[in-house]
């Protein structure tokens, strides 16, 4: 009995030692933030100071030296992310993580962006490649300065490789798949749509939509509708029941590839002078992204000077989020002016059909593993690279293949010192095409186009013909469109269309959102004369259902058909708080009975683009006029033969919908408590590797939270998506300014910054955007 004492202590002394060796040896990768460092990178003495939430606030000499201390800080917070984030777009995180991701990397792959990336390098102005060197060299510096590569290397046996200036722009072509790679693929299935169904079903699924909030107030004239008939395919679609009902049974996953895509974007907008409490504009700006760990954004404040040739030396502090992985403050505010971007849709995606197959290469690549390498191979030609369908090639023109692409113009906008400055600016700025909102100290405000714009002429939303091809592509837009101080003082974005109708023809619609989201905030702005920080932030944190209150209605008018079969339901649907709030059941019924009925009605569609490898899935972020046309005028031809009416498909929808949710939730008749939507939408803000650590789930991801918004309303919040940062600020009064992330600077779960700000976060605090008390100090000397 001694022995087997004696054995067990000795086996858990082994455990013991083994996981303190472990705990040492991880945290071994923590950075070093107090003490001396001396580099031959810079060119004078300079710091890296961080407060409570580790903000790195940089003071250097000059601009090259705020871009290396910026790296060396980007890097001992975020190396791993950056590595995955330049592997993205490369598509080679195969090499990374295994074969797991050669999906991933052969969707990237098609693009080349590496290529590219290296290519573009060398294009790029003296300054700019000047900036990305030293950026480089803070990133290797500060990866060398660590004692363990962060956990996530040991887990892969993988090691880091050092980054290089050409990596920075793959970090700006990241961007370019998160934010527009989907408008390749909206025009690639509008044009499966026509093909397979029609020009009907096409200008079925692109009518115009009645949520309508451009700047200068102008509307497309909603055209009459034609419903196309699809008697023959509903046919095919009950023989195929099967299949529909797996879809329906997965209604609760938003980005399931056979439904409907949340209403993803960001929100902007600006409140000139006359309307703040002081001369200075007010500026809102909240990103909406996917959410997980660590935050996509850094906080950051560069203090530096700019040599001037016949005035003093210009003093920069510039205060807000940048991108791991690129040397610049992204949005935020330097004491003149303030801006933010959103996602613009114009339409920069050509999708030309193949007539002359000699000019067709092949291209391989080769995908790294650690299992071993993989080749994958595609077809380009002069245009682009090419897809397939029905028999018929496509090349794809994509603004994102251009030379004008990407540059580094976005880290001058810290000097500008006013409005027409930053406009100036503006136009030489290259990156995914953006809504850029601004206002200066003096009050002034503008929306302007921004990134990178083909100029040219033709703008169809499906394949062109070769001969409909326009050079122009090779030359960007120089002069977008903007306004600038418009008389309501007010300007606005959120996805949807902010170009008036006479700018339309000229920049196109490359997939804008619906419009219900832009057209709250723009209500909102009109209806009051004065704004504070306080009030911005309420309009940010507006989860009103306005969209959704049609929706309520039809669904409590055809259950009132049959009192008392659905009293209960009538009960909790009268109870409807008409807002995405925590303890709202009605809420949860009615938003996923409208995903479920356009699903159910779109069937058929959706059946027939599956035999291509393809679904509806791209085309229905602006389906709301075609659903509610056929839910008005209730064509039969769309009504499945198992239903006598409409109202039977929606009270059987609805039934469905209702019974798959108590399953999921654990709910019953007696009990719909589980359905409320702070329940039914939590906020899961994760690590990638979680799911494989599942000990350590509670080390490395956010806490679980009940959800507090939903898509078509400025408050998005959907799951793992959401507001990535937000800010308000008025120029000048910046510490009076807001700037909320959703998590921790560190990606280090054993940092003191890795879950700073979460609380905040989802405790809707207004945490400031300025930097508070020091707490550490990393000083830098040069050799």
């Amino acid at each position: 009995m001694k022995i087997v004492k004696w054995l067990v202590v000795g086996l858990l002394s082994l455990v013991v030692i083994v996981l303190l060796g472990g705990f040492v040896f991880i945290k071994s990768s923590l950075p070093q933030l107090d003490g001396t460092v001396v580099s031959s990178s810079l060119n004078a003495p300079a710091k890296i100071s961080r407060d409570r939430l580790g903000t790195a606030v940089i003071h250097a000499e000059t601009q090259n030296d705020a871009a290396y201390l910026l790296g060396y800080a980007h890097a001992q917070d975020r190396l791993f992310q950056m590595d995955l984030l330049r592997r993205q777009s490369s598509g080679e995180l195969s090499a990374l993580v295994g074969s797991v991701a050669l999906n991933t990397d052969k969707k990237h792959r098609f693009h080349q962006f590496r290529t590219r990336a290296e290519s573009r390098f060398q294009q790029l102005s003296k300054e700019e490649q000047s900036l990305l060197v030293h950026y480089t060299k803070g990133v290797n510096e500060g990866a060398s300065s660590l004692s363990s590569l962060p956990f996530e290397y040991h887990l892969l046996s993988a090691s880091f490789e050092p980054w290089q200036p050409s990596d920075s722009l793959l970090a700006v072509y990241s961007m370019y798949i998160d934010l527009q790679l989907a408008q390749t693929e909206i025009d690639f299935r509008l044009n499966a749509l026509k093909t397979v169904f029609g020009d009907a079903m096409y200008r079925f699924f692109t009518l115009p939509s009645t949520y309508q909030a451009a700047i200068d107030n102008t509307n497309i004239p909603l055209r009459g509708v034609e419903i196309p008939n699809i008697d023959a395919f509903l046919q095919q679609a009950e023989q195929n029941a099967e299949d529909q009902a797996r879809v329906l049974d997965t209604i609760d996953s938003h980005y399931d590839s056979v439904l409907e895509q949340p209403d993803i974007g960001s929100n902007n907008w600006a409140v000139s002078g006359a309307l703040t409490e002081s001369a200075s504009a007010l500026v809102s700006n909240d990103m909406h992204l996917g959410l997980r760990v660590p935050a996509i954004w850094y906080r950051a404040q560069l203090n530096y000077s700019v040599k001037q040739t016949q005035t003093p030396k210009q003093s920069v502090k510039v205060t807000g989020v940048s991108l791991p992985g690129t040397p610049a403050v992204i949005v935020g505010s330097n004491g003149h002016i303030a801006w933010g971007f959103t996602n613009s849709n114009v339409d920069n995606v050509d999708w030309v059909e193949v007539t002359n197959y000699d000019t067709i290469k092949e291209v391989t690549e080769i995908i790294h593993t650690p299992d071993g390498d993989e080749s994958f191979s595609f077809e380009i030609n002069e245009i682009g690279p090419i897809r397939e369908f029905q028999s018929k090639k496509y090349a794809l023109k994509w603004v994102a293949h251009q030379d004008y692409a990407v540059n580094l113009k976005i880290a001058d906008i810290a000097k500008e010192q006013n409005v027409a400055s930053a406009l100036e600016l503006a136009k030489h700025v290259r990156m995914p095409a953006q809504n850029m909102v601004i206002g200066d100290a003096d009050g002034n405000i503008a929306w302007q186009l921004a990134g990178a714009i083909t100029s040219r002429s033709t703008l169809i939303r499906h394949a062109i013909k070769p001969e409909q091809f326009s050079t122009d592509w090779n030359t960007p837009e120089m002069l977008p469109a903007n306004q600038v101080n418009p008389e309501s003082g007010r300007v606005w974005t959120a996805n949807a269309r902010v170009v008036g109708t006479g700018d339309l023809e000229k920049f196109g619609d490359g997939g804008y959102a619906l419009g219900a989201r832009q057209h709250q905030i723009m209500q909102a702005l009109m209806q009051q004369d004065t704004f504070t920080e306080d009030d911005f932030y309420r309009i940010q944190l507006d989860n009103r259902a306005l969209f959704l209150q049609p929706w309520h209605n039809l669904l409590l008018s055809a259950l009132q058909n049959s009192p008392q079969k659905y009293a209960k339901d009538i009960r909790v649907l009268e109870n409807w708080q008409a807002c995405a709030c925590d303890d709202d059941i009605a809420y949860t019924l009615v938003r996923r009975f409208r995903s479920a009925l356009i699903n159910t009605l779109l069937a058929p569609i959706n059946n027939e683009l599956k035999k291509h490898e393809l679904s509806t899935s791209y085309l229905l972020r602006s389906i709301e006029p075609a659903v509610w046309t056929l839910l008005q005028q209730q064509p039969q031809s769309w009504l499945a033969p198992q239903y006598r009416d409409y109202t039977q498909l929606i009270l059987d929808t609805y039934s469905k919908t209702k019974t798959r949710l108590m399953k999921r939730y654990d709910a019953n008749e007696n009990d719909l408590t589980p359905l409320e939507w702070g329940n039914v939408n939590q906020l899961r803000v994760n690590h990638p590797f979680a799911n494989q650590l599942s000990f350590m789930k509670s080390w490395l991801n956010m806490p679980t939270t009940r959800g507090f918004g939903d898509s078509y309303m400025p408050n998005v919040q959907s799951g793992s998506f959401g507001a990535s940062q937000r800010l308000i600020v008025r120029p000048g009064k910046e510490d009076e300014g807001i700037l909320t992330v959703p998590g921790g600077q560190s990606g280090h779960f054993l940092s003191d910054f890795y879950f700073t700000g979460f609380d905040e976060y989802v405790g809707q605090e207004k945490t400031p955007l300025l930097p508070s008390a020091t707490i550490h100090t990393l000083n830098f000397e040069p050799e």
